[in-house]
């Protein structure tokens, strides 16, 4: 059933990233295989930065795709507090903590993950505060909240961590920024682990979607030994379960 599931959204990437290709609607050479770095991205930050969960929220959980740089830069830049996942888990401490009052360089060098590399200190999860706003990549989305991103994974990892230590919560707003071509009217494939969003915003358009999905926290059964072996956050959490 889940290797069902795993090959329609795959088939699904594949259209979209193929459309977002025909249309020249990303900066990069392709948007095949990663989150698109879709253009406009600016201008859906400017429409974020304009609705209210934005203005209240003080701690922002954000990806560090380039789709979503404009977003970081500007949360910086507003006295925000930032959090990014350092690429791919890869460490005990997997996040970095983006504090606006101690950067050694401007915001918007700072929210570039390559010198957020450098300028920023590694937590865990003890590090973080409760996040008010989570801002997601994704490859597509359906105007019911239901996303898919590039396949890998840690999007939904990192949410997982977070809501097992109750930093994301009900109140937490979920969002998402893509291309107007990334939102489907279609339903779209998921499973337990998903996340939904609260929020899809384009360079055109707000829109609010009704009962996104949140799962409570890991689902370990679909997590095998070679993924838990590669984050050693979550080799940690296995090895103190015993699993």
């Amino acid at each position: 059933m889940r290797a069902q599931v795993d090959q329609e959204k795959q088939q699904v990437r594949e259209r979209v990233w193929g459309l977002l290709d025909a249309s020249r609607a990303v900066l990069d050479d392709t948007a095949h295989g990663r989150i698109p770095n879709f253009k406009g991205s600016e201008t859906a930050a400017e429409r974020l930065a304009e609705l209210e969960p934005w203005h209240n929220a003080r701690f922002i959980k954000a990806v560090p795709d380039k789709a979503q740089l404009p977003v970081r830069a500007r949360a910086l830049a507003e006295g925000k507090t930032v959090f990014m996942a350092v690429p791919k888990l890869a460490d005990l401490c997997p996040f970095y903590l983006l504090d606006p009052t101690a950067l050694p360089v401007p915001p918007r060098e700072a929210a570039s993950s390559k010198i957020a590399a450098t300028v920023a200190p590694r937590v865990g999860v003890a590090g973080l505060q409760p996040v008010d706003v989570v801002v997601v990549g994704s490859v597509a989305v359906n105007r019911a909240g239901v996303r898919i991103g590039k396949g890998a994974g840690y999007s939904d990892l990192e949410f997982a961590f977070l809501m097992e230590a109750g930093l994301i919560s009900d109140r937490t707003v979920v969002v998402s920024t893509v291309h107007s071509l990334q939102v489907l009217d279609e339903d779209l494939p998921a499973t337990d682990h998903d996340f939904g969003v609260d929020l899809i915003v384009t360079p055109d358009e707000v829109i609010s979607c009704t009962s996104p999905h949140r799962p409570s926290g890991l689902v370990w059964e679909h997590l095998d030994a070679q993924k838990i072996a590669s984050i050693p956050v979550l080799e940690a959490q296995a090895a103190a379960k015993g699993r």
